[in-house]
């Protein structure tokens, strides 16, 4: 039996500390730092997504609110529940994510490793 620190179920609402790395950083982005060679900026960006479902391994498939899907494991400190307060505040972001707002794209991991030129699988 696998133990997780959080229970996620599908519905819930869940939000995600991503990092990102750019020149400008969004007004969203928190704990802006300098990169070692000053190019770019590391920061954080809160991400209000939803579960999709558990997978047979654990791990929690999550939706966006552009319809996107990633895939995260249940101990991920950068993954929590959504408090009160903030599903609350942030209740159309939330709802956006459930409805699977404008696109819904095939599954994929938290990295961008396909590329655009790969011949579509055939299941």
């Amino acid at each position: 039996m696998i133990l997780f620190k959080h229970s996620f179920r599908p519905g819930d609402w869940v939000i995600y500390r991503k990092q990102k790395s750019s020149t400008t950083p969004g007004p969203r982005a928190e704990n802006v730092h300098a990169a070692s060679k000053g190019n770019l900026y590391r920061y954080t960006v809160d991400k209000y997504w939803v579960v999709e479902s558990i997978t047979e391994e654990g791990r929690v498939l999550l939706r966006t609110r552009r319809g996107k899907r990633h895939t995260a494991d249940p101990n991920d400190p950068q993954l929590r529940k959504a408090r009160f307060w903030v599903r609350w505040l942030y209740r159309d972001r939330f709802e956006a994510a459930q409805s699977g707002a404008e696109t819904t794209n095939a599954p994929s991991g938290t990295s961008t490793d396909s590329r655009a030129d790969d011949p579509p699988a055939n299941d």
